[in-house]
């Protein structure tokens, strides 16, 4: 029973210390992120701004928000997954007085009523993962619109849908899409997913992976990540696709590429990596082997059709954490691993913290420049923005200073060979 207070709803308060030990592991694995904070505590360049968030609660965004928090920024925050939040560390960040509204397997109805929770502050600022909070200011709080100065989008999918949006004319304020930088999606997308993805399926199952036919569908940043490490434990890797660029990256990166019709029937590990929804459907659940164990690492649950395997079922329950057993009327068995949520935040602890350090820290950057822009008087256009190539740069410049790697410049002299269109053979 989550536990209401004045300006948060966490499960359970005791859990904090707990939460806040994890919350220091992260800082001491963030250098990144924590060197930003070090460097702006000063001067409080997020003063006076209230930022709504509305991300995955783990140890990582809990740093996260305690850097927005340390330059100035109020804060208030939920959940933008059912499964995802770790309890323990909302716990700690409600402890520490922030505003947050989030706790691990709330319905559909509860996690709503907590985005609408961080709204009534009226943020000038928005920080979102998936765009839900987004399209509930746009659908249901369009009188908050005019105040708000920006936002900031973390994911693949939620870039897409405010990309579609902002096409369609329905965007009405300035998004930055932090996905799309270099810093993020080639590193967070690609290593993140990749580790954290197989880290759930093993916390779900305990299964060995070596050997197994594991099936990813989608060759996207994320797709890719988890096919190199499940190509690295063993496994033999079938990918699927609609892309053809993708698919004939996927083969000649090494893996067998084929239609999910053909693959439903020789996989014993399926994983959705797709962002569109029916990618495994009945039609897949009849053909599958006995004992097929099938996950979801794309943002929404809709990519594994739960509502056909219903359908299909002859029994079903739970034998272990994040792990259902459907038996079909075909007598055969399907294990479904955290009810077809992101896995690697419902049944392990989501990213490492390393990769996070970068990604969090484009998101901490573009709201300050946000933050920058409105000082002056300024906003960006309605739209949806790519990240300045120099934060790009600078933030992985920083990163590698931190891992104590150096690398080269470019003299005066190359640089000036570089533009110089006259130089031939």
């Amino acid at each position: 029973m989550a536990k209401k207070q004045k300006n948060f709803k966490v499960k359970d308060l005791s859990m904090a210390a707990a939460g806040r030990k994890k919350i220091e592991w992260a800082e001491s694995r963030m250098p990144v992120l924590m060197s930003l904070r070090e460097k702006y505590s000063k001067t409080k360049p997020l003063k006076g701004f209230k930022i709504a968030g509305c991300l995955h609660v783990t140890k990582e965004t809990a740093v996260l928000i305690e850097t927005l928090q340390a330059v100035g920024a109020k804060v208030s925050w939920s959940g933008c997954n059912p499964l995802s939040t770790q309890d323990d560390v909302a716990a700690a960040l409600a402890k520490n007085g922030v505003s947050i509204y989030a706790w691990h397997g709330m319905s559909v109805k509860e996690f709503y009523w907590c985005i609408e929770r961080t709204l009534d502050f009226k943020p000038n600022l928005t920080l979102d993962d998936g765009a839900d909070l987004i399209f509930t200011i746009h659908n249901k709080h369009q009188e908050l619109i005019p105040e708000v100065l920006g936002g900031t989008e973390e994911t693949t999918t939620g870039v897409h849908r405010l990309r579609a949006m902002a096409d369609a004319g329905a965007l009405r304020y300035p998004i930055i899409a932090v996905n799309d930088a270099e810093t993020k999606w080639d590193f967070d997308n690609v290593y993140g997913t990749g580790q954290s993805t197989l880290d759930g399926i093993l916390r779900a199952t305990s299964v060995l992976l070596a050997g197994k036919n594991i099936v990813i569908a989608g060759y996207g940043h994320c797709g890719r990540g988890v096919a190199m490490r499940a190509q690295g434990m063993g496994a033999n890797t079938i990918i699927t696709e609609v892309k053809p660029t993708a698919a004939l990256k996927a083969t000649l990166e090494g893996h067998r590429v084929m239609k999910m019709d053909e693959a439903a029937r020789i996989g014993d590990i399926f994983i959705t990596a797709t962002g569109v929804e029916d990618v495994l459907v009945a039609k897949h659940f009849r053909v599958m082997k006995d004992g097929a164990i099938v996950a979801n690492t794309g943002h929404y649950d809709c990519e594994i059709n739960l509502k056909d395997l219903e359908k299909l079922k002859k029994s079903k329950k739970e034998i272990r954490s994040n792990c259902e057993k459907y038996v079909l009327k075909n007598n055969r068995s399907i294990y479904v691993l955290a009810k077809g949520r992101l896995v690697n935040l419902s049944a392990a602890e989501g990213h490492p913290s390393e990769v996070m350090d970068m990604s969090f820290a484009n998101q901490f950057m573009a709201q300050l420049n946000l933050a920058r822009l409105a000082k002056r008087g300024k906003r960006l256009e309605v739209g949806v923005h790519d990240i300045d190539p120099k934060q790009d740069q600078e933030i992985a410049r920083l990163k590698l200073k931190t891992m104590g790697i150096g690398i080269d410049k470019l003299t005066p002299a190359q640089k000036a060979y570089i533009l110089d269109y006259s130089a031939g053979t």
